[in-house]
């Protein structure tokens, strides 16, 4: 029997020996998703805190990898926003910017957190 033959008695519901569903299975390998940073996050909050949600939802991966870019996204333009204000301007003294980036970086990952991740 070739893999299309298998795969037809598959779907027509037809029983299958040991030596088929071995087969079978090694055909049909789960496609696995890798999902971003935030991506993840907010696969691990929905599956904490709202795993009916999770449950409910029809294409998961699409819903995961969008928020993968839509916080790409953001991050981009409140980079570009906040990077303007006089707060994280350069000032020429390494640990003053080291000091001052890093405050930006964190401001804008609780704002993606809260406006992404926890409003699901």
């Amino acid at each position: 029997m070739n893999d299309k033959d298998l795969l037809a008695k598959v779907e027509r519901g037809e029983g299958l020996t040991v030596e088929e569903v071995i087969r079978f299975q090694q055909l049909v390998k789960p496609v696995k998703h890798i999902y971003g940073k935030y991506g993840t996050l907010a696969k691990q909050f929905l599956e904490e805190h709202r795993i009916g949600e999770l449950l409910a939802m029809t294409d998961v991966p699409a819903f995961l990898h969008g928020i993968d870019r839509q916080a790409d996204e953001m991050y981009d333009d409140l980079y570009e926003k906040l990077s303007k204000s006089e707060r994280f301007k350069r000032t020429g003294d390494f640990l003053t910017d080291l000091r001052r980036q890093t405050e930006l970086q964190h401001e804008i990952e609780q704002e993606i957190l809260n406006e992404l991740i926890y409003s699901l």
